[in-house]
């Protein structure tokens, strides 16, 4: 995404994966939504490193990872149930079995933040171009520290 000066803008976000499209939620002000509402087309980049892929010569060390690009619009959801089904599936994911009751729709509607006082914004994001890479090493082939000590 970029600013309206036409700089990009990139901050790092708690996102879940359900039915195609990624979901990411956010406080209802800050320069994150002011963005995204004039401005929704956005690259969202998932990326996991398993560890750094050694060889006796430095410069074919490596990194064994998996990474998607996302290319979509990031759309504000406007529907609370929606909003609560997917902010309910962001807590299973960071933070499983913790809460006893699940989130519902008249929470959603209702709640409003002590930062800004306005509600949570939750975003959908549908992809319509999608690129994936992956470096895969077995762990014999990763660093480990621990066996140097």
């Amino acid at each position: 995404m970029v600013d309206e000066q036409n700089f990009p803008y990139a901050t790092p976000v708690n996102y879940v994966w359900h039915k195609g499209a990624v979901y990411f939620h956010g406080m209802g002000s800050g320069k994150k939504e002011s963005i995204l509402l004039q401005k929704p087309s956005v690259c969202f980049t998932i990326f996991y490193e398993y560890g750094t892929v050694v060889d006796p010569v430095p410069c074919h060390a490596d990194t064994a990872y998996r990474s998607v690009i996302i290319f979509g619009e990031a759309d504000k959801v406007m529907d609370a149930e929606e909003s609560s089904l997917v902010l309910q599936k962001l807590l299973d994911k960071y933070t499983p079995h913790y809460y006893k009751h699940q989130l519902s729709g008249s929470l959603i509607e209702k709640y409003r933040s002590t930062h800004d006082g306005k509600a949570v914004s939750v975003f959908k994001i549908e992809p319509y171009e999608l690129s994936a890479k992956e470096n895969i090493a077995s762990n014999s082939e990763l660093f480990n520290k621990e066996a140097l000590l």
